[in-house]
């Protein structure tokens, strides 16, 4: 499956060459967010995945290299469990890309076969083991945001995560940072490009979200908890239930009665989805009797089961709305 991206005239003959490679040998591959997937599992694979150690990333590949060539070349040393290539909008690759093999013994004879190999004349590509990134800091979180709601968030706008932790931010005052754990680099990676592209609603202007690095981890590493008040804030395994929106409703009701306002309404519109199922919400909340509306974007994951799109956008609807009146009056 190819998108739409496709279209913009940037190497064609290699995409002509690949959509040809496709069709003649039967190989699907999907996009996702930027990601371009073969396998996970590959047609007749029979069991579960293999252990992420089976897993090499490579790099410095020439930006017009597609999977026509570079899945027969990483095959050959063994069997394929997954191929993902890293693509730029203009469907050109990003010059790396993860091949994750039945074992770990073909994925070690990927990496002495091809480490250094001259892919082209002049054009070394690098193989080594993949580092699989797990973890994302987000800095720059306002100094009154609760785990539970930082929590309640994520679950609505990511998947896969499997602990947060918040801790006071080193390099910005009155602010806090968090450290965001997945079940998975591909999950972890697809949080970072949501997380970067929506409205958190929860952050400072020059809030940033970012892998974790070594040195900032082992700073952090004394600390597991952020407390204030001397209240310490433990953190819920991921069995936490995220906040409904009855509930959230209920606290913004409150809220508003309190400040002799009326029952705010809702507006939610989808304005974008991607090839993966994630959706896009606009959203703008009207309360009779306060000054303006409040409105903002987020990402809403695929429905699986509970809550739809639009219920979870007004989750994050009201959760703005209940932060925006907090600081007004």
């Amino acid at each position: 499956l190819l998108p739409q991206m496709w279209t913009s005239g940037i190497n064609e003959a290699g995409k002509m060459a690949l959509l040809a490679w496709q069709k003649e040998n039967g190989i699907k591959l999907v996009q996702i967010n930027g990601q371009r997937y073969y396998g996970g599992p590959p047609p007749g694979w029979v069991g579960g995945p293999p252990l992420a150690s089976t897993e090499v990333y490579i790099a410095r590949l020439p930006q017009d290299v597609y999977e026509d060539t570079l899945i027969p070349l990483f095959e050959s040393v063994g069997k394929l469990y997954e191929f993902r290539l890293m693509l730029t909008f203009s469907g050109l690759n990003r010059g790396f890309a993860y091949a994750r093999y039945a074992s770990r013994k073909s994925a070690q004879s990927a990496i002495a076969t091809f480490h250094r190999f001259q892919l082209r004349q002049g054009c070394a590509i690098v193989v080594c083991w993949s580092t699989q990134k797990r973890e994302l800091v987000i800095n720059g979180l306002y100094a009154s945001v609760s785990q539970q709601e930082l929590e309640a968030r994520l679950k609505l706008v990511t998947e896969g995560i499997q602990s947060v932790t918040l801790h006071a931010s080193p390099s910005q005052t009155h602010a806090k940072l968090a450290v965001l754990k997945y079940r998975s680099h591909m999950a972890a990676a697809l949080a970072k490009k949501v997380l970067m592209e929506g409205n958190l609603g929860l952050g400072k202007a020059e809030m940033k979200v970012d892998w974790l690095d070594t040195q900032l981890k082992q700073k952090l590493q004394p600390s597991s908890s952020w407390a204030e008040g001397g209240e310490g804030l433990a953190v819920p395994g991921p069995t936490a239930m995220p906040l409904s929106l009855q509930n959230v409703l209920e606290h913004l009701n409150v809220a508003c009665w309190k400040h002799h306002l009326r029952t705010p309404l809702f507006i939610t519109r989808c304005v974008q989805v991607n090839p993966s199922g994630w959706q896009q919400f606009w959203y703008r909340v009207v309360i009779p009797g306060y000054h303006v509306p409040i409105h903002g974007f987020t990402w809403v994951s695929p429905d699986r089961q509970g809550q739809s799109k639009h219920e979870k956008a007004k989750v994050v609807a009201a959760l703005h709305t209940l932060r925006v009146l907090g600081k007004s009056l």
